[in-house]
């Protein structure tokens, strides 16, 4: 018995050592390639100046809810991939550090849904993780299925914010991309897209409600221009933080031509537009649509015919009516029937009238002449 709850104990000690040991997101190998030596957690000093373009870049990190970052060099024969992953609190917060590494010039390099990069770097997200990769020469992007197919296991699968959707896909330019759930990313995001005398407006979209806000750079056959969409929860804070925007918005943006419109719950502002006209043509391109649901009863094919649902209302009420004035006569009939028989004795007796006086003549009224 000892020997057995002995047994049953090391199993369990040796299975949560086991969890425990496992949480690396990055494999031990993915196709061809192995890892070289355990994963490294790096802290932000780690990275160098060189991990993004942007000088805020640790700020955005913080802002976002970096978990941790795991750094693994793979080799296959003499080419080495050196990967860097970002494990952020949920995908939201993971797609603003994967918009935050995109630069316009970038491609799409097929790896999942958003993915970025060239013939010697790429830039992926799966879920809450975020994908930086160094690749060789003579590696291509593609080599990399194998890994995100085994971090699709791992990561949250909980879908991606809806205003991303929003964005216009004609005439946007790849890489402008930026989403922002806080000052920290919508600032760099500004900055990215040339417009810092912007950054202040930071303050004034109101990101301690609940806003989102996502920004894409637009070129046409007849011109250009920079489009933010911000969402708010209500359309209410959306009037009140439109007029915010207009008091904030510089006057050198307001010369450049910007405007803000408002649709429900979402506001459009135009950057830089080449002209008035360009800049309503991007806000048309908007894939934002309002409903409003009215919950009401309809008859359908299997329902009976609207005829004979009223026929039978009809005759259901008339018959209600009928015996209603049937069981009236009949008890007033009864009550003048048993009256003559028995005056005074069932109805109307007189020790059970009363009757109300004024007092106004000092005669009593006696209840049995009122019959």
């Amino acid at each position: 018995m000892h020997r057995t709850l002995f047994a049953f104990l090391a199993t369990v000690i040796l299975c949560a050592l086991s969890l425990g040991a496992d949480t690396t997101v990055l494999p031990n190998q993915f196709g061809p390639w192995q890892a070289e030596a355990p994963a490294r957690t790096l802290k932000m000093q780690d990275l160098g100046p060189d991990w993004a373009k942007w000088p805020n870049g640790g700020r955005v990190l913080q802002e976002a809810g970096l978990q941790r970052i795991e750094s693994r060099t793979f080799r296959n024969g003499a080419d080495e991939i050196a990967l860097r992953t970002f494990v952020l609190r949920d995908p939201s917060s993971a797609y603003e550090v994967y918009t935050f590494l995109l630069t316009p010039g970038m491609k799409d390099l097929g790896l999942g849904k958003d993915s970025a990069g060239n013939d010697a770097a790429a830039v992926f997200l799966v879920g809450n993780l975020v994908v930086q990769a160094s690749l060789p020469p003579l590696v291509k992007p593609g080599s990399l299925q194998d890994l995100l197919a085994g971090l699709q296991q791992k990561a949250d699968s909980s879908p991606l914010p809806p205003l991303k959707s929003y964005l216009p896909e004609h005439w946007k330019i790849f890489g402008s991309e930026k989403y922002a759930l806080g000052p920290e990313a919508f600032r760099s995001a500004m900055s990215s897209l040339g417009q810092d005398i912007g950054a202040g407006l930071a303050k004034e979209v109101g990101f301690e409600n609940g806003v989102e806000a996502i920004f894409a750079g637009y070129r046409g056959e007849h011109g250009s221009g920079i489009l933010l969409l911000l969402e708010y929860p209500t359309p209410q804070l959306a009037e009140q933080h439109l007029h915010h925007l207009e008091q904030a918005l510089p006057s050198e943006l307001k010369k450049a031509g910007a405007t803000i419109e408002r649709k429900a719950s979402l506001l459009s502002l135009i950057f830089s537009p080449t002209s008035p006209e360009h800049a309503q043509a991007i806000r048309d391109e908007v894939n934002y649509d309002t409903e409003v649901t009215w919950n009401e009863s309809a008859h359908t094919a299997t329902d009976p015919p609207i005829v004979l649902i009223m026929f039978k209302i009809f005759i259901f009420t008339g018959l209600f009516l009928g015996i209603a004035t049937a069981v009236g006569v009949a008890f007033g009939g009864l009550r003048v029937i048993i009256k003559r028989l028995f005056p005074g004795k069932v109805f109307d007796r007189p020790e059970d009238i009363e009757v109300l006086q004024l007092g106004l003549s000092g005669k009593k009224i006696d209840p049995s002449d009122m019959y």
